[in-house]
């Protein structure tokens, strides 16, 4: 049987596809082989510098091939990579690289005076690694080029390794401090392997069957080129634009620049023959059918037909965003409701086969309990949380109330509670409602914004949408919607409410809609549902304040 741990893995593949592309990152390419051979250096270094298995190794870096070395380096030697959200200061760094015990820390030049600033506060830290960029930034006291020890260090030797061996993530989730989400290697690498799936091939048991469906692969010039349009710094990026085209010997592209540009993206697709595009829904999706539909009225059509398919994960993606990209090139959409804690359910679009705005097939192993711990039955309406079963993480690190409150066995099978809720369709299939963590409590009734959002969004005004719940006097919350119009166009509040109206009960509306210019999200295109609060807090209480006023001076007349 093959060993199901990634350095493992990647060193067979190394010797079948030495000459391949694995990463591509702008004008650099790295074969399978310096792939293998790059991160053999480096994981000799972080041994010399006293690091171990299990040793935890901080990346705080924006997307790149070194980004993706470094986790090789580390899986090498059996420690785990740590990913450090690039947006994080002071208080957040230290307390993420303190909370996971990080020994070394990898980061670009442009983020350097960040640890400068940190470093003396977190004495675990053994290794400084800067990574050059465009801002020829100096290496700042007690860093190494990451190039320098790429060139003067000696490659580790090839090891054994265990399936048991920690491989770690850490999510921030909707509320809280970020937890490291801890799985077995032997677990995460068998969910990792979806491009078989995705593929109708037959995953591999052994070394030999790798070998084989590699080398056919190759052979028909089938290997993918997979390109994460989202950060590595989240599961998405790392997991699905990473991980899963490496686990088959294919490449993984990034794109150098560290802001979202949908065109020179779409530039990328046509110069590296793109099969698979990683996205994170509406926050990505609507950019790029943004830019596709203007380069072909201009007469210049941008040329996505390698891509086989678009995988999204982690924000919804309205079927109607989905038709417009499929007006460009008929291809699978594959929309997976998951999260760091596991895998709940998949869509799948394309010309032939639509599907309806959050509603999944249930993944093989979730199920959706209530809160006797009964599974929801199917066409009964009743609203359950999604428990995801099969790839199910350890726990999380340092934190065994989280754990046993997140992860629980049933009937003595261990699921996941990512906090997920949803109701099962008459066919089986899952209609998400949202994250209860977010979830609005008016008058007695639970609303999820995820189900308002998307009502909202329904408008053709409407660009994007957040739905928040602020204090009630009467109903204890009301619900509240931060809206931004697409380009050229204005919101009216009556108008949204009323488009809303024709798909949700009307408790569920929003009382007010307040107009912004842009809405927030995270770099992954998740929802800032923090800065949504405080928009509509601020908006809400300045409304108040007016009624109060004109009311007085009503009262005066």
């Amino acid at each position: 049987m093959m060993n199901n741990s990634y350095a493992s893995i990647w060193e067979t593949i190394s010797n079948i596809v030495p000459d391949r592309p694995a990463l591509i990152h702008g004008n650099t390419t790295r074969t399978w082989l310096e792939f293998e051979q790059r991160a053999s250096h480096l994981a000799g270094a972080f041994v010399k510098a006293g690091l171990k298995a299990d040793s935890k190794i901080g990346h705080y870096l924006y997307n790149c091939n070194e980004y993706i070395e470094a986790h090789f380096a580390a899986f090498k030697m059996r420690a785990s990579p740590i990913n450090v959200n690039y947006r994080y200061l002071e208080e957040e760094l230290i307390y993420l690289l303190d909370n996971s015990d990080c020994e070394a820390i990898i980061f670009h030049g442009r983020l350097s005076e960040r640890i400068a600033q940190v470093k003396h506060k977190l004495p675990k830290l053994k290794l400084l690694i800067q990574v050059a960029d465009d801002t020829d930034a100096p290496l700042i006291e007690g860093a190494v080029a990451f190039e320098d020890l790429i060139s003067d260090t000696k490659p580790m030797p090839r090891i054994e390794r265990s399936e048991d061996d920690i491989y770690m993530l850490y999510t921030g989730g909707t509320t809280g401090m970020p937890k490291g989400v801890m799985y077995r290697q032997g677990d995460h690498c068998k969910g990792m392997s979806l491009l078989y799936d995705f593929r109708g091939l037959k995953r591999p048991r052994t070394a030999d069957e790798l070998a084989s469906t590699i080398l056919s692969l190759d052979s028909k010039n089938a290997l993918p080129v997979v390109l994460a349009a989202c950060p590595l710094m989240h599961g998405t990026g790392i997991w699905l634009g990473g991980f899963c085209p490496l686990m088959i010997g294919g490449c993984a592209v990034t794109i150098p620049n560290i802001h979202f540009d949908p065109d020179g993206l779409l530039q990328q697709v046509a110069q590296h023959k793109v099969t698979d595009l990683i996205i994170v829904g509406d926050a990505f999706a609507k950019p790029i059918a943004k830019a596709l539909d203007k380069a072909l009225d201009a007469g210049k059509p941008h040329d996505i037909s390698s891509i086989e398919r678009i995988v999204s994960s982690g924000v919804m993606w309205t079927t109607e965003v989905k038709q417009q990209m499929l007006k460009h090139h008929d291809m699978m959409l594959v929309d997976a409701m998951g999260s760091t804690e596991g895998s709940m359910g998949r869509s799948f679009t394309n010309r032939k086969s639509p599907s309806k705005t959050a509603k999944f097939e249930k993944a093989q192993h979730a199920k959706v309990f209530n809160e006797n711990d009964e599974e929801v039955k199917p066409g009964s309406g009743e609203v359950g949380m999604i428990a995801a079963g099969g790839m199910v993480p350890i726990g999380y690190y340092k934190d065994p109330e989280k754990t046993a409150k997140t992860f629980r066995m049933i009937n003595g099978v261990r699921y996941s509670f990512p906090g997920d809720f949803a109701t099962v369709e008459t066919d089986g299939s899952l209609k998400l409602l949202g994250r209860g963590s977010v979830c609005i409590n008016s008058g007695g009734e639970k609303i999820f914004p995820e189900e308002v959002e998307e009502a909202v969004k329904r408008h053709p005004s409407v660009y994007d949408c957040l739905v928040v719940g602020v204090p009630d006097e009467r109903f204890g919350e009301k619900v509240i919607a931060v809206a931004s119009p697409h380009e050229g166009q204005t919101l009216n509040e009556a108008d949204l409410i009323l488009e809303a109206r024709k798909h949700v009960a009307g408790y569920k509306l929003p009382k007010h809609v307040v107009m912004v210019s842009h809405v927030q999200r995270a770099p992954n295109g998740k929802a800032n549902y923090k800065w949504a609060k405080e928009t509509a807090l601020e908006a809400y209480a300045s409304k108040t304040s007016d009624q109060k006023v004109e009311d007085r001076e009503a009262t005066t007349s």
